[in-house]
Formats: C-alpha cells, structure tokens, sequence
C-alpha cells in the first residue's frame, strides 16, 4: 500500500486566496466612490406624490395656537383658492434654521400659506425654535414619529412641497431654499398659478 500525499497548493493558488478578498474590496469601494461622484442626485428623484393628493395624514397642531393639518386643509374652499406649501422642519436641522427667513418672507410677502410640517422632534424645542426664529405657518402639524413623513415620501431635512388650489402634489424640492432655488424653482410656479396656467 502507498501512501500518496495530497498535492499542496502551489504559491499561484495561495496567492490568489489572499488576494481576492483585497481585490472584491477595492472593486466595492471603486464603485462605491463612483456612485457617490457620478451617481444620482436624490434632488433630481421625483415624488411618487406628484400628480396625486395629498396624503390622507392628519397631524395634531404642534401649538395650541395654531391648528394641524389634514387631507381636508388642502383643495377647493381651502386657503381662498391659493396653492399651499408645505415645508418639513425641525429645530435640529441646521438647513431648515438656514432657509427659515426665506419661508418667512415668502409667507409674508406674497401672502402664500405655509404649513409646517414639524418631523422627529421634540415639542419643546420645535416651540423654542419658532419663538426664536419667528413663525411664518398658517398651520402646524407635529410628527414626533415621522410617521406622516413617510406618507409624504420625505428623506431628507428640509423638503418643501408645493399643493395646488386642487389639493394635489406638484412639486416637490429636497434641500434648503435658498435665494437662487426660490428665483428659479417657486417663483415661476407660485407666478403660474396666479395667472390661472395650473
């Protein structure tokens, strides 16, 4: 009887063992990086809301001098005929403290309803935060949870939505407000809805 000995890997073989895991990973991480370069602007991802009505959440106010809102608040007979933006805030995000003053505006100025919708905050300091900053909604619902922003599709801090006098979605914007977005992304729709074109 021989014994025959298994034959051991050659030094091409073990080197291709310790290898490959070196090599999935930086092929992950090459693609990883791609993506976050060249890949989609979640900015430029549509609602699934836009064209439909709003959802059917009704929000406790987050004040008890002002009202929440729901499905309701929103369509004919609601804010004399005008469309409605909804702006989703917290006192935590640093964005929403930076846009704050352009929502004001907005509101005061051209006498456009804002409802806040407040997110995955803490009552106390969404309150303090609005004593601080000043209150430009009409309406504020209050979402501890996020529940209701999962209804209205939000992923990111803030987003505004524009409702038209028909209670749909018609757009929808994911970051900050600023000067240059207003000029460019809600004047001209706030315009088009004044002339009768939506």
């Amino acid at each position: 009887m021989t014994d025959t000995a298994s034959p051991k890997p050659t030094s091409g073989r073990r080197w291709l063992f310790a290898a490959l895991p070196l090599v999935l990973f930086a092929a992950l991480a090459g693609a990883f990086f791609y993506q976050l370069r060249y890949g989609t602007d979640p900015k430029l991802i549509p609602s699934a809301l836009i064209g439909d009505p709003v959802p059917q959440t009704v929000l406790e106010p987050l004040k008890s001098d002002k009202p929440g809102f729901g499905p309701d608040d929103f369509g004919p007979g609601s804010a004399n005929g005008q469309p409605i933006l909804v702006n989703v805030f917290a006192s935590w995000c640093v964005p929403c403290r930076v846009e704050h003053p352009i929502i004001s505006a907005l509101a005061r100025e051209r006498g456009i309803p804002v409802y806040g919708l407040n997110s995955k905050d803490k009552r106390e300091d969404a309150i303090r935060w609005l004593n601080e900053l000043g209150d430009p909604y009409t309406r504020i619902g209050y979402d501890p949870l996020g529940r209701a922003g999962i209804d209205w599709g939000v992923y990111g801090y803030p987003e505004t939505f524009l409702v038209s006098p028909k209670g749909e979605v018609v757009y929808k914007y994911v970051g900050p407000i600023t000067p240059q977005v207003l000029e460019r992304e809600f004047l001209p729709r706030l315009d088009a809805f004044a002339e009768g074109a939506q």
